[in-house]
Parts: C-alpha cells; sequence; structure tokens
C-alpha cells in the first residue's frame, strides 16, 4: 500500500518534492544557455602563458568554495580567446565543473584586466536566456540538494567520473514565479556567504600571526637549557594492540576513552566520536592512562598530530589506541603547554622529516623521538610563552567556533529558502 503524501497548504507535490504553488518547475535546457569547450580545440599545454595582457584561461582548478584565485589562473593569446566566442565570460556567468569533482561552482562576480577570460575543458559556462532567472539565484540553487541528487542520478564513469551538457540541460529547476524573489534569495546568501568568508580571513590572518610567534618565541636564545627529551619526559605508547580488537570498541559513555590520532586535529579533541573500551582493557595499560596535562602525538601515518590534554570528561578515564605516544614532565621539568607549542614548531618538524622511517607509510620510533633535543627557558618563561600561545588558540578557536556556527545557518537557510519554505516577499 502507497502511503498517501500529505500536501502541506499553499504547496504543490512534484519530481522534487513540495514547492510553493506559484513557483514553476523549469526544464533547464529551455531557460539556460550552457556551453563548454568542444574537446581543446587544437588548444595545446604550450600556448598558456602568464602574461597580464593576456586573456584569463579558467580551469576547474582555479576555484573553490565559489571563490576564484585569479593571480594563478594561466592565460592565452588573444586569437585563441577569440577563436570560441561561445564560451567568452561575462560578469553574471555561472561555471561548473563537469568532469573529475563534478559540480563545483563560481559565480563571476569581476573580470579583472585585461576584462577577458575564456575556458577550459571539463567546465560548462551557463547564461539566462531571454532574462528567464537571476544568476545569482542560480548559482545558490546549483550548490542545492536537488541538484547534487539530479548529478549523482546522471554521472557515468567508473573512476573518472563526469556528467554530460545533455544531462545538466535535464534538469528540473524550482523557480519563483518573479526576479525580485528570486534577487531577494540569492542576496540574502550572498550575505551570509559575505560574512563566512570574512570570519575565513580572519582565521586565516590569526593562524599566521599565532605561526610566527611560534617560531619566534620558541627560537633558542641565550641562556636557555637542551636536553633529549627522553632526559626530562616520561613517554609510552601501545605496545602492540596489547589483543585489543576492534569488536571491543564501545559508545557507552559510562566506560575508558580510547583516542586515537583521527580524533584530534588542529589541537582540538572531538570526545563525542571517540570511542570507548571496557573498564579491565583500560586497566592493563596504566602506563599509558591520561591524566590532564598529558601531550598526545601521533607517531605513525600522519606524523606529529598533537593534543594537549586540558580535561577528561566523563567517565573522567582514557587509554591510548596504537600509533600515539603520550608525554609527561619528569619531575615539573617542563611546563606541559610549552612541549606542546615546541612539537608544533619548525624545529621539532624538520627533526621528523630527518628521523622518520618507511616509504609509503611513515613512522618515527619512540627511541628517535626521545633524542630531540629540547631547549628549555626558565619555569617563568616557559609559563609566558604557554600563556601566550594559548591565548591566541582561544581566539581562534573562538573564530571557529562563530565560522561553523554561520555555516550551519546558511545551510539552514537554503534548506529554507531554496524549497519556499520561508519567503522573502
Amino acid at each position: 500500500m502507497v502511503e498517501e503524501v500529505k500536501i502541506v497548504e499553499g504547496f504543490q507535490q512534484t519530481e522534487l518534492g513540495l514547492i510553493p504553488k506559484d513557483w514553476e518547475l523549469k526544464v533547464f535546457g529551455d531557460i539556460s544557455f550552457m556551453k563548454g569547450r568542444i574537446g581543446w580545440q587544437g588548444l595545446k599545454q604550450a600556448e598558456f602563458t602568464m602574461h597580464p595582457d593576456d586573456p584569463f584561461l579558467i580551469t576547474g582548478m582555479n576555484f573553490k568554495d565559489g571563490e576564484i584565485k585569479w593571480d594563478e589562473v594561466y592565460h592565452v593569446p588573444f586569437e585563441r580567446y577569440q577563436i570560441a566566442k561561445e564560451i567568452q565570460l561575462k560578469v553574471g556567468d555561472v561555471l561548473m565543473t563537469k568532469d573529475g569533482t563534478i559540480g563545483k561552482l563560481l559565480y563571476i562576480k569581476n573580470i579583472p584586466y585585461p576584462y577577458k577570460a575564456t575556458l577550459n575543458s571539463h567546465l560548462l559556462v551557463f547564461r539566462p536566456l531571454n532574462n528567464s532567472y537571476y544568476p545569482l539565484y542560480l548559482y545558490y540553487n546549483l550548490s542545492s540538494s536537488y541538484f547534487k541528487n539530479h548529478i549523482e542520478l546522471y554521472k557515468s564513469g567508473t573512476t573518472f567520473f563526469g556528467i554530460s551538457q545533455e544531462s545538466v540541460s535535464k534538469y528540473l529547476i524550482p523557480l519563483p514565479p518573479n526576479k525580485a524573489e528570486q534577487t531577494a534569495i540569492a542576496i540574502a546568501l550572498s550575505d551570509i556567504d559575505a560574512l563566512i568568508e570574512r570570519l575565513e580571513k580572519l582565521l586565516v590572518k590569526k593562524r599566521n600571526i599565532k605561526q610566527g610567534a611560534i617560531q619566534e618565541l620558541l627560537r633558542p636564545k641565550e641562556g636557555w637549557d637542551s636536553k633529549a627529551l627522553k632526559e626530562v619526559s616520561y613517554m609510552k605508547g601501545r605496545i602492540g594492540w596489547q589483543g585489543l580488537k576492534q569488536a571491543e570498541f564501545t559508545m557507552n559513555p559510562d566506560q575508558p576513552f580510547l583516542i586515537t590520532g583521527m580524533n584530534f586535529k588542529d589541537g582540538a579533541i572531538r570526545w563525542s566520536e571517540v570511542y570507548h573500551v571496557p573498564e579491565d582493557r583500560y586497566e592493563i595499560a596504566k602506563e599509558i592512562q591520561l591524566k590532564e596535562d598529558d601531550v598526545l602525538m601521533t607517531k605513525d601515518g600522519t606524523i606529529g598530530k598533537l593534543l594537549y590534554v586540558s580535561e577528561i570528561p566523563y567517565p573522567h578515564k582514557a587509554t591510548l589506541n596504537s600509533h600515539l605516544l603520550v608525554f609527561r614532565p619528569l619531575n615539573g621539568s617542563y611546563n606541559p603547554k610549552f612541549l606542546y607549542y615546541q612539537l608544533d614548531s619548525k624545529l621539532f618538524k624538520d627533526f621528523i622529516e630527518l628521523r622518520k622511517t618507511g616509504t609509503t607509510f611513515f613512522g618515527i620510533s619512540q627511541e628517535a623521538v626521545g633524542d630531540y633535543q629540547m631547549y628549555l627557558p626558565s619555569p617563568e618563561e616557559q609559563e609566558f610563552v604557554s600563556n601566550t600561545l594559548w591565548a591566541m588558540d582561544e581566539e581562534i578557536e573562538q573564530i571557529e567556533t562563530q565560522l561553523s556556527k554561520y555555516k550551519m545557518l546558511k545551510t539552514g537557510m537554503m534548506q529554507e529558502l531554496l524549497t519556499g519554505k520561508k519567503r522573502l516577499i
């Protein structure tokens, strides 16, 4: 028995689901110009230039998350630009990758000097026919789940996927009844994108400042002591798996955490994603039972990922999986946060490059890590350096939290505005 779909008042059931009664589904190919470069048209890579007076030649590699890096875009001689007039770009065009990574999008806000640009292969350009839609609205609509589902349905290939221009043209695009509403939707989403972009740029700036501070504050200075890490630090890892099987991993919140290198990134751990292990498994390896102020480091695969353990949530017990080392000062020999930042410095990263082993899967032994010469200023200076860098990290974390919040807000706005659940006009 087919369950009856309940129609919300003011909405209509369509192939895409519920949309407002005054919206229409249009066949994309009926309302949009779309073109791509037909083959290479004899264009050879040897003809690419970096001459700023020549027209730009845009590829899908040049843009990401709706932004293009014009300074990285190749150019082509003017006669090459002239050959294919149908793909000479204009402000307001929407571009999409159709092969490889399908569906990457770019809205052309401007074309810098020399104000001319064309497409390389693997891209399509869209432009409204007879003023049929607002281009920026199209950009956001093609970012929606509607079009992503269309791509999944029509893409072809086994290892290298693509979607044909013909298949793209079959997309049924939901359109508000007038350009004013399309424009209002596009501007609302564009405003949130602008806010996200500002936060992303601020985040990059703050991270660069922090990296500069790490190199300056941790640069060895006169009067600093130098000792092998093994002389001043306890360090341990799980010896093999100690018989631990993946079948023993649980999500029982009353059991101790089992931390892996996959659980943390950029010094932050996602406790909600960490597996747990039974209490008896935790008790087997007392030497790797974690404490607050411990420093963790991945020693295999992606070497040198770091975590400072500022807290251990309920049940306040945690242990290590394999491929990790835990560091703890011997006899108060260093400030743990100071070690955390020193292991994040260029000095230690260069040391890893010298001492790592392997061909396709790299690792560094506990013995090798123990040979690292750690530079130690006075306890007071260690505290100053640690507190300065920690304050920078807290500021970065606040910006990351804001950024995550606004990205979630944008996702919600797209879901509401592009389905007509929320109307701006």
